[in-house]
């Protein structure tokens, strides 16, 4: 979890998504930037929310609101990104730090920050149209696991693996050892609970869970 974790639990911390996403290391080349990455990225966040699947609808998004977005931001962007900007965005950018930053900032939604995460929904899919037969006549697909805030009402992290490479419980694990546990309650399938779901004691193991 980076630095910005620790705000989070701050009450006095800033709680907006954009000084969050302004924490994020920018992994683009300075030459020919004309975007900050804070600004792409929530672009995207908002783009997505309404509906865009592509970077040509982010740039479909970006070009209808760009009049909006500079009055709110008190930007003043004479164009708005194009497809390719948001490529190599995605291309260039930490995702995985943006994962993380993004689920800091969801938990200092939650009154109390991370001290008032007192319950964990964890629920794992098969995404549809994913799956293929292999060799020996079984099937291999793409699936997801998903862990849900029951005090937002929204996913704190998702993680997506091949059945063939890995399993739910393992990408369950490793989406539980990126969150504070203690005193935490896990609602989850019952195959989490078929045996120890960590082995030995460990301080950020769930403390409870439930099928």
């Amino acid at each position: 979890m980076p630095d910005i974790s620790s705000a989070a639990a701050n009450q006095s911390a800033p709680a907006d998504l954009i000084s969050f996403l302004k924490a994020i290391p920018d992994g683009r080349y300075r030459r020919g930037v004309r975007y900050p990455q804070w600004f792409l990225l929530l672009v995207a966040v908002l783009g997505i929310l309404s509906g865009c699947r592509s970077s040509r609808d982010l740039e479909a998004f970006a070009k209808r609101h760009r009049d909006a977005l500079n009055q709110a931001l008190g930007l003043n962007f004479k164009r708005w990104p194009s497809d390719a900007t948001f490529l190599y965005l995605f291309n260039k950018a930490h995702l995985q730090e943006f994962g993380e930053v993004l689920q800091a900032w969801m938990i200092s939604q939650i009154p109390g920050g991370a001290e008032g995460l007192d319950q964990l929904v964890c629920d794992g899919k098969a995404l549809r149209g994913s799956a293929v037969e292999t060799e020996d006549g079984n099937h291999r697909f793409v699936a997801q696991v998903t862990v849900y805030a029951r005090a937002l009402g929204v996913a704190l992290a998702q993680k997506t693996y091949d059945t063939h490479e890995s399993s739910e419980r393992t990408a369950l694990k490793e989406l539980l050892s990126t969150l504070e546990l203690n005193g935490v309650l896990i609602q989850a399938d019952a195959l989490h609970t078929t045996q120890a779901f960590f082995d030995g004691a460990w301080s950020r193991g769930p403390t409870s869970s439930s099928p």
